[in-house]
Formats: C-alpha cells, sequence, structure tokens
C-alpha cells in the first residue's frame, strides 16, 4: 500500500496542469506537420488522365527521349517513377529493367511521401488516453481535497459543490485529448488516401511504359525474323541459280 500511496501523493502534487501542456505542445506538432504535409501534397495535384495522354504520345513520336522531355516539368511522383524507369537509352533498356527500376523508385517515393505520418497516427491513438490520465489525476486531486476537509464541511453543501468543481475541471483533460486526437486522425486518413492514389498513379504510368517496351521489343523481334526470312530465300535462290547444269544421258560420249 506504501506504493500506491506515495504514486497518489505525486499525482496529487504534481497535478493535471502539465497534461494540459503537454498536449498543447503535441497539438503545436501536430498542426506544424499538418499544414507542411498539406504543402508539400500539393504536388500530387495533377490531372493523371492527362499526364498519361502525355506520356503515351510522346512515346509514340520519339521514344524515350520524347518522354523524358514530357515528363520534366511535372513534379507529381508518377512522373518521377516513370523517368527513372527511362533514365537509359531505350537500347539499353528491357522491361524487366525499367520495371524493376520503377518498382524501387515507387517505394521511395512513397516513404518520401509519408514523412512524419506515423507521428501523426501515435498521436491521434494516444492523445486521448494521455487526456484520460490528466483526468484521473483531476479526480484524485478533487477527493483528496474533499477528504482533508473538516466532518462539518463535508456534511454541508458546499464540499460536495467544490468536488463536482473539480471533476469538472478534470475533465476538460479528456476533451483536449479528444480535440488534439480528432484533427490528428483526419489528417492522417486523408494524407494516407491520397499518398495512395498517388502510387496507383504512378503505377498506370508504369504499365504504359512497360506496355510501350513490350510492343517495340515484339515489333523489333518481328522485323528481325522477317528479314531473316528474306535474307534465307535470297541465299537459296542465289544457291539454285549458282548450280551447274546436270548432264543429260544422251549427252554421254561412247568409249572408242
Amino acid at each position: 500500500m506504501h506504493l500506491v500511496e506515495r504514486a497518489k501523493d505525486m499525482m496529487v502534487a504534481t497535478g493535471a496542469e502539465w497534461v494540459l501542456w503537454l498536449l498543447l505542445a503535441l497539438s503545436i506538432g501536430s498542426i506544424a506537420i499538418i499544414i507542411e504535409r498539406v504543402l508539400k501534397l500539393r504536388s500530387l495535384r495533377v490531372d493523371i488522365d492527362e499526364l498519361r495522354t502525355v506520356l503515351t504520345d510522346a512515346l509514340r513520336q520519339g521514344g524515350f527521349e520524347k518522354a523524358r522531355e514530357a515528363m520534366l516539368p511535372y513534379a507529381h511522383p508518377a512522373a518521377k517513377v516513370v523517368l527513372r524507369g527511362m533514365r537509359l537509352d531505350e537500347s539499353d533498356t528491357t522491361p524487366k529493367q525499367a520495371d524493376e527500376a520503377m518498382t524501387a523508385e515507387g517505394i521511395a517515393q512513397r516513404r518520401n511521401l509519408e514523412k512524419r505520418f506515423n507521428f501523426l497516427a501515435t498521436l491521434g491513438a494516444n492523445a486521448p488516453f494521455i487526456g484520460l490520465f490528466g483526468t484521473v489525476v483531476g479526480i484524485l486531486q478533487a477527493f483528496e481535497a474533499l477528504g482533508a476537509s473538516s466532518a462539518a464541511e463535508a456534511a454541508s453543501a458546499v464540499a460536495p459543490q467544490a468536488v463536482m468543481s473539480s471533476i469538472a475541471e478534470a475533465l476538460v483533460a479528456t476533451a483536449v485529448g479528444l480535440a488534439v486526437a480528432i484533427p490528428a486522425v483526419f489528417a492522417y486518413n486523408m494524407f494516407q488516401r491520397t499518398v495512395k492514389s498517388a502510387i496507383d498513379d504512378a503505377q498506370v504510368l508504369s504499365l504504359e511504359l512497360l506496355s510501350y517496351m513490350s510492343g517495340k521489343q515484339a515489333k523489333n523481334r518481328s522485323e528481325a525474323e522477317r528479314a531473316d526470312e528474306s535474307e534465307g530465300r535470297r541465299s537459296r535462290t542465289s544457291m539454285v541459280g549458282a548450280s551447274p547444269a546436270s548432264k543429260s544421258p544422251l549427252s554421254l560420249e561412247c568409249p572408242a
């Protein structure tokens, strides 16, 4: 029981005011992160259909070189992912190499976009409990004050009113905790949805690039096969034309 008494005395002595200051500091940090992330994620406001059309048109017109020029002005993660897949010359890049490069860039872009999300998630999950802790400390203070009052004061109507007033003040900590947690959770969910949408857009452009590369590779293979077939026909024709005429049996000379 001594340990319980010491813990109670310590909480009563410190009070719940420090909990409110802690929640205020966490709230300021949360608001700063939300503002910073909003400014960062503004670059994601791009029409993906327009970006997709720009990419496909550039690939058809000039291959990798034209597509790189078309994607450079965009700050959207999807454009950066596709640029990573086209970092080498078109003739030196296979679809597998481009896919692996774009997958790695997609992971890097997601990590960059999700910076400080863990703080918002942790704050949203734990701020109500921090506020509840302040409320518990405040209620302990109220009952400690009630227990220290005299019997005459306890029997009067003043003591219960004072206790209820203290409890009401203690509940402020819980309210503040909820007020800190709700914006953090809301912002976290919105940001996560925005990042997921951006990564999906990057996947769309990646598939467009891989489709172009696969089609170009199949076209080159078909042209090579046709060229080999044509060369083979020419070789067979020249061999037939160069072979000596066969002698007729009637032209054979009789022995003397």
